[in-house]
């Protein structure tokens, strides 16, 4: 959905906004990354957690960082719901329930996020 020289913003397909930031190179952890990265990262971090807020309003933002399947810096942003179905496990733990969300266009989140980006 969007890039630059740096990185790569990736809609997570969900029941709950979720975005994924890729660095361009292929760099196993984030201390092998690049001063420009990082601040790229948390530009990015930062504007889609506080858009996430806002948009949604969210009951929590969710952003984690694993790389165990995939060994290539990347991070998860998701906006997370008492009613979605995993809430408070997070969305790879058990399913708690069937989702109860009502929540505005995904598709104009991410037009506006693009825009912000």
């Amino acid at each position: 959905m969007y890039e630059n020289t740096l990185v790569t913003v990736a809609i997570e397909p969900s029941e709950i906004p979720w975005v994924k930031v890729f660095t361009k190179r292929k760099v196993k952890e984030f201390s092998q990354c690049t001063t420009a990265e990082k601040a790229e990262i948390f530009r990015i971090l930062d504007i889609t957690e506080k858009l996430m807020l806002s948009y949604f309003n969210a009951d929590k933002i969710n952003i984690a960082s694993f790389g165990n399947l995939l060994p290539q810096v990347h991070w998860h942003i998701m906006a997370r719901f008492e009613t979605d179905s995993y809430f408070p496990e997070p969305m790879w733990g058990q399913k708690q329930r069937e989702a109860q969300l009502d929540l505005p266009s995904f598709e104009v989140f991410f037009t506006q996020l693009q825009n912000k980006l």
